[in-house]
């Protein structure tokens, strides 16, 4: 498939022609005639541009797929620096050729997942469009976040424990790693100007803790990378998840691979419950979501995790993500007003949680 293009408007019908058939989508008898494209997903990622292709088809191709996504680097030089710092495309190319496919969790069909040196890569997936995307501004419901904690058990108890062997070593550790480092030296650096564009969301008290914090966070880092071990997807927010509405669709599915890691699953959880899940929602069920994600995690063979064990995590995992929220309110460039949307209520809904599970007390 190679050289790969650049952006949506180099894609060729004899192209991506080729990546159907290659992928088993399209008959060899069949060619794509034509291709229109358009941008999909305005301030929804930041890293990645995204676009809808819509295909004509010469000869017979009554099951070749009438619309693809197609992603590519972001175009904006500031979010795709950090992309590359944190090796975002390499990582979700792999994730797509070498997790998806040996994990039961629901996954789009993917066409292509492919990169050319350290950033030109084009990844084409199952277009999704008539499911029902997540939306992290009006925040996951109790019925969504269930959904979710479920199809986050099937990934995870897959991998659960079986994550030490070389053939993951392309996958950082949730410490003691290039991005483990990263994400410190990111927070550091992102803390004064996060706290000046969520001026009203940030309280006093949470600019307080900034050394302790900071201080504490290789700790809280290799606190969730004690075994046992699994893949943690790393962006599980509401945004990349879409929820079927017909018989035939998959009762939840996920996207956006960037940021996979090695580390206890729990911190998935805590990443959708504290960032996404509305917050009062996540204040009246968060212990049965756990006991949910836990008990799905027993259906995949899972044992000897205990509710105590994980809930300790989920607390820790919580106060971790706040350099996660730091870091993505301080440094990326949202280029519109949904991208500041939704990290507003990343940064409000994560305070809250923090607040509420006296998660200071880990310091």
């Amino acid at each position: 498939m190679r050289p790969l293009p650049k952006s949506p408007t180099e894609i060729t019908t004899e192209w991506i022609t080729a990546v159907l058939h290659k992928s088993g989508a399209l008959q060899a008898s069949a060619e794509v005639s034509e291709i229109v494209q358009e941008p999909l997903g305005e301030g929804v990622g930041m890293l990645s541009e995204l676009a809808l292709l819509t295909l004509s088809y010469t000869g017979d191709a009554d099951e070749a797929p009438s619309t693809l996504v197609v992603k590519f680097p972001t175009l904006n030089v500031i979010n795709r620096g950090i992309a590359q710092d944190f090796r975002v495309y390499q990582r979700e190319v792999r994730s797509y050729l070498e997790i998806v496919p040996n994990s039961p969790a629901a996954s789009p069909k993917v066409h292509l997942a492919d990169i050319e040196g350290d950033g030109d890569f084009v990844i084409i997936l199952e277009d999704l469009s008539d499911y029902r995307v997540g939306d992290q501004v009006e925040g996951a419901t109790f019925e969504e976040s269930g959904l979710a904690v479920k199809e986050l058990a099937k990934l995870h108890g897959t991998f659960w424990g079986k994550v030490d062997s070389e053939e993951f070593e392309w996958m950082p550790r949730f410490s003691n790693s290039w991005n483990a480092t990263n994400m410190l030296e990111g927070s550091q650096a992102s803390w004064e100007l996060a706290s000046e564009n969520f001026d009203e969301w940030v309280p006093q008290w949470i600019r307080d803790i900034k050394g302790d914090f900071l201080k504490t966070l290789p700790a809280l880092q290799k606190h969730l990378d004690t075994k046992p071990i699994t893949i943690v997807h790393g962006d599980f927010r509401l945004d990349n998840l879409f929820f079927g509405q017909e018989p035939h669709h998959h009762k939840m599915t996920f996207i956006d691979w960037q940021g996979p890691v090695r580390g206890r699953g729990v911190v998935d959880v805590a990443f959708l419950l504290c960032q996404s899940t509305k917050t009062e929602v996540r204040r009246a069920h968060e212990k049965e979501l756990i006991q949910q994600y836990l008990d799905a995690l027993e259906a995949q063979g899972v044992s000897g995790y205990s509710f105590d064990e994980a809930w300790e995590d989920y607390r820790v995992a919580v106060l971790y993500q706040w350099c996660f929220a730091t870091l993505v309110a301080g440094s990326m460039d949202p280029t519109n007003d949904r991208g500041n949307a939704w990290i507003t209520e990343m940064v409000k809904r994560n305070v809250a949680a923090i607040e509420d599970l006296n998660c200071l007390d880990l310091l």
